[in-house]
C-alpha cells in the first residue's frame, strides 16, 4: 500500500503536557515525517472544564482508515481517555483529514466538521497546512481560517517536544483571538 497523508487533531485538559508528549511519542513511532502545527491553548467549547491545549500533526502511513483509528483509540485509552473515574479529557486524537477522502466510513466522517467549526482546529491546520484546500469546501486552509468568525477564546503557548519548540517564540506573543 502506498502512503497516504493524514492530518490528526490532538487536544488535552488533564495532564495536559505529560499526555500529548506521550501521543507525540507514539505517534512519531506510527507515522512517517510527523510534522507538528504549533500549539494553542483554549477555553473549552460545549463542555465546562479546564482550558485545553491543542494542536494538529501531519504524517504519512501506510496504515487503513479503520488500522488508523484502531491505533489512535489506543493511544487514548493509554492515557486514561477511557477510565470510568476519568475527570476531564486526558487525550482526545481526531481524524481530520486522509489523503483526500471525503464520507462516512463506517461512522468516521471525512474529512471532520470540527475542521470548519473550530479555531483551535483551523488555525492550527492553516498554519501546518496553509495551501492545501479543504477536499469538500475547495477553499485552502489558510483562506478558510481568515474568513472563519473569532468568536472562540483561542491563544498560542510554548511547548517542546524532543528539545524543539513547536510554537514560535513570536507567535506566542500574539495576542488571544476573543
Amino acid at each position: 500500500m502506498s502512503l497516504i497523508t493524514v492530518y490528526l487533531g490532538l487536544g488535552s485538559n488533564i495532564e495536559r503536557e505529560r499526555n500529548l508528549t506521550a501521543a507525540l511519542n507514539a505517534l512519531s513511532g506510527m507515522l512517517e515525517g510527523l510534522v507538528c502545527s504549533p500549539v494553542f491553548e483554549s477555553e473549552a467549547v460545549g463542555i465546562k472544564s479546564a482550558p485545553f491545549i491543542n494542536f494538529v500533526v501531519r504524517g504519512q502511513t501506510d496504515l487503513s482508515l479503520a488500522e488508523l483509528s484502531a491505533q489512535l483509540k489506543h493511544i487514548e485509552a493509554n492515557s486514561g481517555r477511557y477510565a470510568p473515574d476519568r475527570k476531564g479529557l486526558p487525550l482526545d486524537i481526531d481524524i481530520l483529514l486522509y489523503g483526500e477522502s471525503v464520507g462516512d466510513f463506517d461512522g468516521l466522517v471525512l474529512p471532520r466538521a470540527e475542521i470548519l467549526k473550530n479555531a483551535f482546529v483551523l488555525w492550527p491546520l492553516s498554519l501546518l497546512a496553509g495551501t492545501v484546500r479543504h477536499p469538500v469546501d475547495g477553499r485552502t486552509f489558510a483562506e478558510l481560517w481568515q474568513e472563519m468568525p473569532k468568536g472562540q477564546r483561542l491563544w498560542p503557548v510554548a511547548f517542546s517536544w524532543q528539545g524543539r519548540s513547536l510554537t514560535p517564540s513570536a507567535l506566542c506573543q500574539v495576542s488571544p483571538l476573543v
